[in-house]
């Protein structure tokens, strides 16, 4: 079983940065890839980005490619999500989840969500 608990939403405005991160508890951390996914209102949930195990490869949805950066720290157990340039269509709640592998979508745990308004 692993815990996974996110933190560092909140409200920006567009152009602004916001880091969010994923602190996990329970069975191993690193031997589970990481990724970020967000639910909009009325929409579905979507993958965001991904991290291999060791974190020596990422993966991007091209609608954040080039300002939203995955990293993850497998001695504090946290996986990030530094988003820079916001706009308004990133606002959604921002999961994170611990997947089979890198390719994996569907995950095997979720943190509860953390949400993120950006204003216009």
């Amino acid at each position: 079983q692993v815990q996974l608990v996110e933190s560092g939403g909140g409200l920006v405005q567009a152009g602004g940065s916001l880091r969010l991160s994923c602190a996990a508890s329970g069975r191993t951390f690193s031997s589970y890839a990481m990724g970020w996914f967000r639910q909009a209102p009325g929409k579905e949930r979507e993958f965001v980005a991904a991290i291999r195990r060791s974190g020596g490869s990422t993966y991007y949805a091209d609608s954040v490619k080039g300002r939203f950066t995955i990293s993850r720290d497998n001695a504090k157990n946290t996986v990030y999500l530094q988003m820079n340039s916001l706009k308004p269509e990133d606002t959604a709640v921002y999961y994170c989840a611990a997947l089979k592998n890198y390719y994996d979508r569907r995950g095997d745990y979720w943190g509860q969500g953390t949400q993120v308004t950006v204003s216009s």
